[in-house]
């Protein structure tokens, strides 16, 4: 279910997520490989970066009233050691290259 989900998602990206995609795909950032909406068990990540365990989530205004959900995804995801960073839209929107910056730090950075 998870596999079909991701490639709707994948047809139907929003606007965030083009922005940020096509500054993270064919390589863009230090030379890892990114995928986007990605099956990881039951969920779908919006992007992944296999090769550092490292989860992208983009947060928009419907996720302030699920940030339990959120939390329990993020704690599944850690459980199975994937590091996760979530950024709300209009950050991305705003200033992508600082959202760029951030997910270099946390590539560069220590794992949990």
């Amino acid at each position: 279910m998870a596999t079909a989900t991701a490639r709707r998602l994948r047809a139907n990206q929003t606007e965030v997520e083009k922005r940020l995609w096509s500054r993270l795909r064919n390589r863009g950032l230090l030379g890892l490989k990114f995928r986007r909406q990605v099956p990881l068990g039951d969920l779908v990540a919006d992007f992944v970066c296999a090769e550092q365990a490292l989860v992208i989530e983009l947060d928009g205004g419907q996720h302030a009233s699920s940030e339990a959900r959120d939390q329990r995804r993020t704690a599944w995801l850690a459980s199975r050691g994937w590091r996760v960073v979530r950024f709300w839209n209009n950050e991305v929107i705003e200033n992508r290259e600082g959202v760029c910056l951030r997910i270099l730090e946390h590539l560069n950075g220590p794992s949990p």
